[in-house]
């Protein structure tokens, strides 16, 4: 009786959607793989061993650099000219949303 009622007034249950598991990008990844950049296979656990983790804070943090992906030249000047676009576009569209509500309020309150 209760689905006779929700199909004629148009409601409709939904099977719920299964939680979807995300993925990181490293440079061994599938990605990497397939542009020819990875380095071989050295197994799936290629970090330090308790014995020769790194210990202090510069030479944790110089570990930690040694794994960072770096954009390459063009990469960095065609990002950088990106944000540096947006930034500009987006001020000047709130500067002429602000030119406008200051017009339209001189003419209000005169």
């Amino acid at each position: 009786m209760l689905a006779d009622v929700t199909a004629a007034i148009g409601i409709h249950t939904v099977e719920p959607i299964p939680p979807v598991t995300t993925t990181t990008s490293s440079p061994e990844g599938p990605l990497a793989q397939r542009n020819g950049l990875s380095e071989p296979d050295e197994g799936p656990d290629t970090a330090a061993t308790e014995e020769e983790a790194p210990t202090g804070f510069l030479a944790v943090t110089l570990a930690e650099l040694r794994k960072v992906v770096w954009p390459s030249r063009q990469q960095l000047f065609s990002e950088s000219v990106a944000v540096i676009l947006m930034v500009s576009l987006s001020a000047a569209a709130i500067a002429a949303i602000d030119r406008f509500y200051h017009w339209g309020s001189a003419q209000i309150f005169r």
